[in-house]
């Protein structure tokens, strides 16, 4: 894990929100901790990235070091045309391009993961297939937000899914804050 001033940026530079970014939307599985390395490549070439990272804090030699890490290892997301794809997979850095059939699916739900990462809320990875009651938070920061419940630790919690992977990452949130979603 790098410090946290030597990570790129998670969000393609100059861009304020992935919904700015156009084009079609690409999951670059890249090979063993490669994923900065292929967001560097695709910053040179000019080709919009999302790379969602979560800050770590480890004790080593009786010293916290705070660090980033990348929130769903292995996978980069990236938008473009068929030259985009073409220049993830010249990286040398991918191990395959997965295509995504359900665009706005995705977006949604990386959108979400874009808002609670930029409310600074403490997140943990939550490593298998999500189960569970779809909700909406109905107010605070978080508004509008989608996710499934579960419950962990005694806790609620809800669970913004990437379900194309199989993977995603849960906020604990007041269970008085949300709605069931139809």
């Amino acid at each position: 894990m790098l410090a946290v001033s030597q990570n790129p940026p998670s969000l393609s530079p100059g861009v304020r929100s992935l919904s700015e970014l156009e084009g079609k939307w690409w999951i670059a599985h890249t090979k063993a901790k490669m994923e900065r390395p292929l967001v560097r490549h695709l910053l040179r070439q000019e080709v919009g990235y999302f790379l969602p990272l979560l800050e770590r804090v480890t004790i080593s030699s009786g010293k916290k070091r705070r660090s980033m890490a990348p929130m769903f290892t292995g996978y980069v997301f990236f938008c473009g045309d068929d030259e985009a794809r073409y220049e993830a997979l010249v990286s040398d850095c991918t191990c395959t391009i997965i295509e995504v059939r359900e665009q706005q699916r995705l977006i949604g739900e990386l959108q979400a993961i874009e808002t609670a990462i930029a409310g600074k809320v403490e997140m943990n990875l939550y490593p298998f297939a999500v189960a569970g009651q779809r909700c909406r938070v109905t107010a605070g920061p978080f508004e509008g937000l989608e996710g499934i419940v579960v419950h962990w630790a005694g806790r609620c919690r809800l669970v913004l899914a990437v379900t194309m992977l199989g993977r995603g990452a849960c906020l604990e949130i007041d269970a008085d804050l949300l709605e069931p979603v139809a």
